[in-house]
């Protein structure tokens, strides 16, 4: 290879364009069969000239660190080669030559020229592979019947904590019912659901107590693969010790819980989910595609993957972390220690009711002490983002000059999903 071409790009990617030159004079032997015929030849003198374009994509914490390879040519490439036959060479015969060379120019450029490309898995798509979210979890919690009496009164205060397996969000909870064994609550919650077809709700049914551990009264565990999208479905389900099957303890009757379950896909993923979806698999993903005749009033989740910054540098100290304001709610990423470039590639989602259009998302990068003294937080600079493009569009992923920062920049990616 004489030269080697690498490009920065926003995506979470690697792009090589390496100058490909091999020659050599390999031992190999051809065998053309015409009905009844075989005729031996030699492949000799062999010279390939070629341009590929190599994306390692996307990028993993997992070795080999990337998911997968995709190949392309960027132009026609050059095969030279002789062929002999008994001794003789028979690329000499006239015409011939140069039929060969554009026959197989040809079979190589309609295979792998650019646009087109030859895609390699390297891991499994379930190892290293970051899942995004496909849809949104409506979960109506309805009521429990004949709860166990767990204090000395005969009396129980329940409440209901409820989360997706493989998430490691906060689990949502219900009010408390004081002195209720058939509570009622009528709740509704909304989660975010990643993979459908491996994620189940867990659902936990607990005793308040205002001293000391809460009491466990129950629980239980719902499959999102049962559902078909879109369907509201209603379970009433007898409350268990625990998932282990053999567990005598289980035997005992612990009441009920009444919940009604609906999944929404994003639209873009719609068609990747057939009900009810257990053994159907998934299709390949279109996040961040916005067909021309989308609903982009509707709501949906905004989802903000805040990357990594650059040259961010505070005058009295650099441990940076930054600040997620939307519509009055705070998020912030962990802080980085002494850095002036930190990585801090995390996500943070919105469910909105309505598509953000004409909002702004303020992100400010804050430098923040980590022993006592004077100037505690230091602003190092901020971007105020206007949505509307991410909502048309589906998804923006840019770098961001930061205000009030003499040379300091910020990588973000935007996404929006309707349901």
């Amino acid at each position: 290879m004489d030269w080697i071409k690498v490009y920065e790009t926003n995506e979470e990617e690697v792009v090589i364009e390496p100058l490909v030159k091999w020659a050599g004079n390999p031992n190999i032997i051809l065998v053309l069969k015409l009905f009844y015929l075989r005729i031996t030849f030699q492949l000799v003198d062999l010279q390939i000239f070629a341009e590929p374009r190599i994306t390692l994509k996307p990028l993993v914490p997992s070795f080999p660190c990337f998911a997968s390879v995709n190949l392309s040519l960027m132009e026609k490439p050059h095969v030279d080669f002789g062929l002999k036959l008994l001794g003789g060479d028979i690329m000499s015969i006239p015409g011939l030559y140069q039929f060969v060379q554009e026959t197989i120019k040809k079979k190589v450029v309609g295979l792998y020229l650019w646009p087109r490309i030859l895609e390699i898995p390297i891991l499994d798509g379930s190892i290293g592979v970051l899942k995004g979210p496909v849809g949104i979890l409506h979960v109506r919690v309805i009521r429990a019947i004949d709860l166990l009496k767990m204090d000395f009164l005969g009396k129980s205060d329940p409440y209901v904590k409820l989360s997706l397996s493989c998430k490691r969000l906060p689990a949502k909870k219900t009010k408390v019912k004081r002195k209720d064994l058939n509570p009622e609550w009528n709740e509704v919650f909304k989660l975010i659901v990643e993979d459908p077809e491996s994620q189940v709700l867990q659902l936990h049914v607990y005793d308040w107590e205002k001293v000391g551990m809460h009491g466990k009264l129950g629980m239980q565990e719902i499959p999102l693969r049962s559902l078909v999208p879109h369907e509201a479905k209603e379970f009433t389900l007898d409350l268990l010790k625990n998932t282990n099957s053999n567990d005598p303890q289980n035997k005992k009757q612990r009441g009920k819980i009444m919940v009604e379950l609906t999944f929404n896909p994003f639209k873009e993923d719609t068609d990747t989910f057939t009900g009810p979806m257990s053994g159907n698999g998934r299709k390949e993903s279109r996040v961040g595609v916005v067909s021309a005749d989308a609903d982009l009033s509707g709501a949906g989740l905004l989802s903000v993957m805040v990357q990594g910054a650059e040259d961010v540098d505070g005058r009295h100290h650099n441990n940076p972390y930054a600040l997620i304001i939307f519509k009055g709610e705070q998020k912030k990423t962990k802080m980085m220690k002494k850095t002036r470039d930190p990585r801090w590639n995390e996500e943070f989602q919105f469910m909105l009711e309505a598509a953000p259009l004409d909002e702004k998302l303020l992100i400010e990068v804050i430098s923040k002490r980590t022993w006592l003294g004077f100037r505690k937080k230091e602003a190092l600079g901020y971007i105020d983002i206007n949505l509307t493009d991410v909502v048309n569009n589906g998804r923006i992923n840019e770098k961001y000059h930061l205000i009030n920062s003499k040379n300091g920049m910020i990588h973000v990616e935007i996404r929006w999903n309707t349901i």
